[in-house]
């Protein structure tokens, strides 16, 4: 060891350290489906690419200091790297700038952070060790010096054979930044972590230089795409109070299906039955990184949520024209949320403010204990309870809008709670979704039969959805274990699926609606129902009860799913019958949905809704 290393620069020998570091973690844990040689080289090349501009920086200033910029530079790779080894555990996807800077939620993801570890973990650490002691014990040996012309010139040489194979690859690769699986597999984490950073900053410019002439060509898109609502439907809840409740993480899989002969969801089973229910049995969650705060904003606004981060971090300072402000100004609904929850995490407390509540019920309304909480705070039957006293003091009609905890990763429950026993697969994660998943319904169930003995039933509507995904394609062997399939990629995002169910209590009618619906309908659904007509607005989505609802539904990802097609990345199928054909036949979807979030986050980047008034006006254009 010592003859091997006597010679050899310590830059290069960091470098080397870090390439197979690198190199090994990509392989392990990022899912990137490398299947050729010339993906591998690519892979390789682009970890030793970024390790020899990272750790290049080294080399200007002062001699003296070279190896603690080194270790220092080194370091900040490790922990970048480690942030997303993480990261991608739980949300299988790569962190952004934008969450990076939502660190104050730290505190509220600690249980779920420490099931997330692995003593893996400790080799992405383990050379940062090895570097300092060989230096300390053979520094007489180790040579500081190297040709700093040389060291760029190799530089750029490998730079650009890593740009050449990656866009042979890949042509139009940076084009595709809401892809970030791509990204990484063919620019490697470290570049990715520095795109997605000038993105940030192109970001922050465009909001700045915004004005109303950006407008133009969206609305005319909207509204050459504009639906119309279902008429008969108009105003059929006028004046009544409106429940939202947001099911966390909880997938349609789960309903009506049983576990060693007892029901998951019966209380959703029976809910779905019963006269006054409307079933959206093809609804698909829209979000994206912002995950529960994603679908409060796409519910709100019908927008999309942003392709990095979360709208609620990034621009709660918009101007909004949420479903909540035309409740409170067109109706005078009183608005509420209620989340046992600290008020500042996922930015909401400044975030309501921009959507127009009311009042905001977090953790401190909540009497909770130790007893009475697991997990990430107030378990769901007690949350429910104890806001029923809130609920009678609310001036009506008012909108609540409930969003659980319980059913969330890690889905930790005591044994005293268990309504159904954990599945007996390999997967852990999996195993205890079913019994989190049972134990939300029951306290549904419970929170319904409150409501009634509070009298705040008869003269409400309920609209009950699941907010995104709760088991990730990194659990697909257990799912496939569960479902008896294998999990394509048209079988994942078939599991994107999530519960929707609209209650009219006193209504006579119950359907199950198969059109293929997403969260961004939500919006001009409810707005219809409660007689409010559409202004100048722009809102992507359209009444789910309309007649002429064209069944689209495009998620945050690129990927697009029709009554006739699923496509996903580079992949088409059929529908009906999950059969690949031709990625040609889905090309059309695929393009559209790339203009139609494009138009999503210009809105969103640039605060074009605050120029409306005066765009309809005509005293801005």
């Amino acid at each position: 060891m010592n003859r091997l290393f006597s010679k050899v620069p310590l830059i290069w020998l960091s470098i080397l350290l870090l390439t197979l570091k690198t190199y090994i973690v990509t392989k392990l844990v990022f899912e990137l489906d490398i299947d050729s040689f010339s993906q591998e080289l690519i892979l390789a090349l682009s970890a030793l690419c970024s390790s020899v501009i990272l750790l290049g920086l080294a080399l200007f200033g002062k001699k003296q200091h070279q190896f603690i910029k080194i270790m220092f530079l080194y370091s900040f790779a490790t922990i970048i790297l480690y942030i997303n080894v993480l990261y991608y555990r739980f949300f299988n996807d790569f962190i952004t700038i934008p969450v990076l800077f939502q660190s104050k939620n730290l505190s509220d993801l600690w249980t779920s952070l420490v099931e997330l570890n692995s003593l893996f973990d400790l080799f992405i650490f383990l050379d940062i060790v090895i570097l300092a002691m060989l230096y300390k014990r053979k520094q007489e040996r180790v040579e500081m010096t190297i040709n700093k012309k040389k060291f760029m010139v190799v530089t750029c040489v490998l730079i650009f054979i890593s740009l050449v194979y990656a866009h042979a690859e890949r042509p139009e690769l940076l084009t595709r930044s809401f892809d970030r699986k791509l990204l990484v597999k063919n620019l490697g984490v470290y570049a990715y972590q520095g795109y997605d950073f000038l993105l940030y900053s192109n970001t922050k410019r465009r909001i700045a230089f915004a004005d109303s002439d950006k407008l133009t060509e969206i609305v005319n898109y909207v509204n050459a795409n504009k639906e119309k609502p279902n008429e008969d439907l108009f105003g059929k809840a006028k004046g009544k109070n409106l429940f939202l409740i947001s099911l966390e993480s909880t997938q349609d899989f789960v309903v009506n299906r049983e576990i060693d002969g007892q029901e998951i969801t019966p209380f959703l089973n029976q809910l779905i039955k019963e006269k006054g229910s409307y079933y959206f049995s093809n609804f698909y969650h829209q979000t994206g990184q912002g995950k529960t705060s994603d679908s409060e904003f796409i519910v709100e606004n019908s927008l999309y949520g942003l392709p990095r981060g979360a709208v609620f971090f990034s621009n709660p300072q918009n101007k909004y024209q949420s479903l909540t402000n035309y409740l409170k100004d067109e109706k005078g609904y009183y608005t509420s949320v209620f989340h046992a929850n600290n008020k500042s995490f996922w930015n909401r407390d400044v975030m309501y403010e921009a959507i127009g509540y009311d009042r905001f019920f977090s953790d401190l309304d909540y009497w909770i204990t130790e007893e009475n909480s697991i997990g990430w705070g107030l378990k769901d039957d007690h949350f429910f309870t104890q806001s029923i006293p809130h609920l009678k003091q609310l001036p009506q009609p008012f909108m609540a809008k409930f969003i659980t905890l319980t059913n969330h990763f890690p889905f930790s429950l005591s044994q005293q709670d268990e309504i159904i026993p954990e599945w007996n697969s390999k997967d852990g994660t999996v195993n205890r979704y079913f019994t989190t998943v049972s134990y939300q319904d029951a306290a549904l169930r419970k929170f319904f039969e409150q409501l009634k003995a509070a009298g705040l039933y008869e003269n409400s509507i309920f609209v009950i959805y699941g907010d995104h995904y709760g088991i990730s394609d990194n659990h697909n062997t257990a799912m496939s274990q569960f479902l008896n399939t294998t999990i394509t990629p048209y079988e994942y995002i078939e599991l994107q699926k999530v519960p929707l169910i609209f209650h009219f209590p006193k209504s006579h009618e119950t359907k199950t609606i198969t059109s293929v619906t997403g969260q961004i309908d939500l919006k001009p659904t409810i707005l219809n129902l409660m007689g409010i007509s559409e202004k100048s607005d722009i809102q992507f989505g359209s009444d789910l009860f309309s007649e002429e609802k064209k069944d689209n539904v495009i998620m945050r990802d690129g990927s697009v799913v029709t009554n006739t097609y699923v496509a996903t990345g580079n992949k088409c199928y059929l529908k009906e019958t999950g059969q690949e054909i031709p990625s040609a036949e889905c090309m059309p979807l695929l393009l559209k949905a790339k203009k139609e979030l494009s138009y999503s986050d210009r809105v969103i980047y640039g605060d074009l809704l605050k120029f409306l008034p005066s765009y309809y006006e005509g005293t801005d254009k």
